[in-house]
């Protein structure tokens, strides 16, 4: 770890105030929109427009970095960010917010895979693991921290804008003046998504909804927290639990993946997320039910994330593993971009409460059908044919998912040598 940290501190810190202004600024739009009155269908696509820009960046920025270099895309994004961070107080309208989200997201998105594919150029096979696990904590603690910082500002004003805005600036010096350019910019294969779904219906299943789920919850716990009449510290309090439990729930839930039939393990997690949800909507207004359902529905969702694309790992050749990265996160995306208008749709129809009820069924809904695929296809690996799980967050890049595969790769193919030479031995 140490190793890890003398090569990528600079990085991790960038990336670590990043996260802290991507943080904010989502938690703050929920709350800002309902004091300038804007309704729920209006929040709902605005919190979905910051997927579409996810999505379409997931595509296209491995493009720019192939033609431009890693620097100015970098530069350039990080620019853009920060604009319009500044801009969001000063037009404060449904569809300037809209607009901005798209942007937001496409560049959050293509900052993400810039600094991701330093740190994986950065890293070796020994390393590999290490550095996404701690890249990963430096994300979560970003997420928390933006929380607090929150309840320090007034939310009617311009300074919590700013103190985004400022933060990413400053993120892009450490990183562009100490990392080196890395080698030319190279994408994995992609595999088919009907070859994907074929090999692992579940798996696929999964991720479009945990998609909708990480959405609500990234998007319009916020826009729920103001709506059911939270104070501003109650709401950065229920949002920092969501990633604090996600944060402590990661490591258990992957040893339990490796020891385990998988498909229990995603059907026992999702039921307890279906749960948490239950449990939040019976709460009514009970702020200690509220935090109890956040924290239950993160540390199901983020660590299901991970789990799901280990479970498709399991029906996969090596030289597929990384080639499904892509499939994976695009059935992601797609379930991220309509969740927020889907659970704004509930909210709008049921009031508030529709926020858990919105989330209870999707995770209902997966455990039936993982149930179902149960009875459907035995399974056909072992806990000991389990490639190793490795925690990623559900707002992962392309370039992070496929680190993950490697680090699966690698893993199982030291896995398998050992075996072979103890079987010599």
């Amino acid at each position: 770890m140490f190793q890890v940290l003398s090569s990528s501190w600079a990085l991790l810190l960038g990336m670590f105030m990043l996260m802290i202004g991507n943080g904010l600024q989502g938690t703050l739009l929920g709350i800002r929109g309902e004091i300038e009155g804007f309704s729920t269908l209006s929040m709902s696509i605005i919190m979905s427009a910051y997927f579409v820009g996810f999505l379409f960046a997931s595509r296209m920025v491995p493009d720019m970095i192939r033609r431009v270099g890693h620097v100015r895309v970098f530069a350039a994004l990080g620019s853009a960010i920060s604009a319009v961070l500044i801009l969001y107080p000063a037009l404060t309208e449904p569809w300037a917010w809209t607009v901005g989200r798209v942007i937001i997201g496409f560049c959050f998105c293509g900052v993400y895979v810039t600094a991701e594919s330093w740190l994986n150029n950065a890293a070796n096979n020994e390393t590999r693991g290490k550095a996404l696990s701690l890249y990963m904590i430096v994300q979560m603690a970003g997420i928390v921290l933006a929380q607090y910082i929150l309840v320090l500002g007034d939310v009617n004003g311009f300074v919590l804008f700013i103190v985004p805005s400022v933060l990413v600036s400053l993120a892009f010096a450490p990183i562009l003046l100490s990392v080196r350019p890395t080698p030319a910019f190279e994408t994995t294969k992609r595999l088919s998504l009907r070859d994907l779904i074929e090999a692992s219906p579940l798996a696929c299943v999964g991720m479009f909804v945990l998609g909708g789920v990480f959405a609500a919850q990234f998007g319009m716990s916020a826009v729920y927290g103001a709506r059911v009449g939270l104070s501003v510290g109650q709401i950065s309090f229920m949002v920092s639990m969501i990633y604090v439990a996600a944060l402590f729930a990661q490591y258990p839930i992957g040893w339990l993946s490796d020891r385990m039939d998988r498909r229990i393990l995603i059907l026992a997690i999702a039921a307890v997320g279906a749960g948490g949800a239950v449990l939040a909507l019976l709460g009514g207004n009970s702020f200690l039910l509220i935090v109890s359902g956040a924290a239950v529905m993160g540390a199901t969702s983020n660590p299901l994330y991970a789990l799901l694309i280990a479970y498709a790992n399991d029906y996969l050749e090596h030289e597929n593993m990384a080639a499904a990265s892509a499939g994976l996160l695009f059935i992601n995306g797609v379930g991220a971009v309509a969740g927020p208008l889907i659970v704004g749709w509930f909210m709008e129809t049921l009031g508030p409460q529709g926020f858990w009820v919105y989330v209870g069924a999707l995770m209902f809904g997966l455990t039936i059908y993982g149930l179902w695929r149960m009875v459907r296809r035995p399974s056909r690996t072992g806990a000991s044919d389990n490639v190793s799980y490795t925690p990623v967050m559900a707002n992962a890049s392309p370039i992070a998912v496929e680190v993950a595969q490697e680090v699966y790769i690698e893993t199982e193919l030291e896995e398998q040598n050992e075996g072979e030479s103890l079987n010599q031995g």
